[in-house]
């Protein structure tokens, strides 16, 4: 009998092992899905229960938060655990009571209990590098009583990687940077409150936010607040759940500067945006710095508040373009440097033409390749390279055709198509020709012969010239430049 309920009681210890490396793989693939933000906010604080027949339980310790995971994550976790598991069919979420009633109490917070929390599996301890992005926030914190007492789980670490000093400045982002290191050194100055930053994912809009919070912190005696939009609507719904909306007003206006990340995670949600509106007017109008990033200008923030893209707009709007392929080089070999890996300028330049329009994919492509040539003991080459990135490069080949551009060029500039390949040099005709064969080079793998041949076999040196003439005049002339950035956006997107 004792030898059977010991072999039970192995099997269920196997079983309960097997679900719990189920989970921390899952975890794993949604930390490199959704980030380590929203990671944190969200994934990190749900509790492993118990598999029954094919169906696999979930705990959250609250009715909101099980709510936005079940809507945000639900259809994502499931299939992922019948990727992961086949006998899992099904993910149920639940709230864990116990850890509702601590909660209320004060109690430390515990593992849910066998058959009404999380089977002793709970694995919402941070990761260790979460733990020591919690730890350096408790030492900057520790440099400021202001910060210690607006801390509270409300603002997000700041990331000591994203300084000034390693952030590479070229002409698509030489402005902001500058606007950047303007608010660092003088917050709240006049013209710059609020700072309004925008571009595309992975152009470097958090890491000037990182790097302003950084540089005010290291001088003491100055409070700063840094999170998402989306942990912004998040902490005011549950202040209101939790009628504690007056300490959450008290807390956020009681900050020196307050970073806002990817604003129009609040388009649509005109309650968060009113709380939001009147922060920003009481932290104005008490002298104190507004920082605010997003995907697109103020004035292109359809489902925004008219009122509060005013105000938005009222300070230093600056926007980062587009990566052009000479600062994809600087930043390749910025990172390359840095690791102490020889990275041959071939493989630098392959990478930054074939991964063109995410900085932080860039980045990513290059370290795996450091981390491959490190654990295999080979150096990097260009062979490598295509190996290792086959599924990211397949991912970024380039599918604008020339043809396309072509086409979308002479829409823009009311020309007809014919003149692309056309013998007339009128100007009306000319430029817009040589901003298509631009384009051409930039989104297409086509070589420069190739390009040629399909503007009415003009010669690969009268292609070069083109591609020449059209960077000189967008660094002279902005409203050109705009043109080119609109186009090259309609033709990516």
């Amino acid at each position: 009998m004792e030898k059977a309920q010991s072999q039970d009681a192995a099997m269920a210890s196997s079983e309960n092992s097997a679900l719990k490396a189920s989970w921390l793989r899952i975890c794993d693939r949604l930390k490199g899905e959704v980030g380590d933000v929203e990671y944190r906010m969200w994934i990190q604080r749900i509790t492993l229960g118990p598999l029954d027949d094919d169906e696999i339980t979930l705990y959250l310790p609250e009715r909101f938060l099980r709510d936005w995971v079940r809507a945000q994550y639900g259809q994502r976790l499931q299939s992922l655990w019948r990727e992961e598991n086949p006998a899992v069919q099904h993910v149920e979420l639940r709230i864990d009571k116990k850890a509702q009633r601590a909660a209320k109490t004060g109690d430390d917070a515990p593992q849910a209990e066998e058959g009404g929390g999380a089977a002793n599996l709970s694995i919402s301890a941070m990761a260790n590098e979460d733990a020591a992005a919690l730890d350096r926030e408790e030492a900057v914190a520790a440099t400021s009583p202001s910060m210690n007492e607006v801390r509270n789980d409300l603002a997000v670490p700041l990331d000591r990687r994203f300084t000034f000093d390693n952030f590479v400045v070229g002409k698509p982002n030489e402005f902001a940077y500058a606007c950047a290191g303007r608010v660092a050194d003088h917050p709240a100055s006049p013209g710059f409150n609020p700072l309004f930053l925008y571009g595309g994912v992975g152009l470097g809009k958090t890491h000037l936010m990182h790097a302003i919070g950084l540089k005010l912190i290291s001088r003491g005696n100055i409070s700063v607040a840094y999170m998402s939009a989306e942990k912004f609507m998040y902490r005011f719904i549950a202040s209101m759940q939790s009628k504690s909306q007056m300490e959450f007003k008290e807390q956020l206006r009681s900050v020196d500067v307050l970073m806002i990340d990817d604003l129009q995670f609040l388009i649509g949600k005109n309650s968060t945006q009113e709380e939001f509106f009147h922060t920003f007017n009481a932290l104005v109008d008490a002298g104190r710095q507004i920082i605010v990033s997003a995907d697109k200008s103020p004035s292109d923030l359809s489902g925004l508040e008219d009122r509060l893209r005013t105000r938005l707009g009222c300070g230093m709007v600056a926007d980062i373009h587009a990566t052009t392929f000479e600062l994809r080089i600087s930043i390749l070999e910025a990172k390359a440097k840095a690791s102490g890996t020889p990275v041959p300028p071939k493989v630098l330049e392959y990478l930054a033409h074939k991964i063109t329009t995410n900085v932080r994919e860039l980045e990513g492509a290059l370290n795996r390749l450091i981390a491959h040539a490190d654990l295999v003991g080979r150096p990097v080459t260009l062979e490598s390279t295509q190996d290792v990135l086959k599924d990211m490069l397949k991912a970024h080949e380039r599918r604008v055709t020339i043809d396309e551009i072509q086409r979308k060029v002479a829409e823009h500039f009311n020309i007809r198509l014919t003149d692309m390949s056309s013998a007339r040099r009128a100007r009306a005709v000319a430029r817009p020709r040589q901003i298509a064969m631009y384009l051409a080079k930039q989104l297409t793998s086509r070589s420069l012969p190739e390009i040629g041949r399909k503007f009415g076999n003009r010669d690969h040196t009268t292609v070069m010239h083109a591609v020449n003439r059209i960077s000189e005049l967008m660094e002279q002339d902005p409203g050109l430049a705009e043109s080119v950035e609109l186009l090259r956006h309609m033709l990516e997107s």
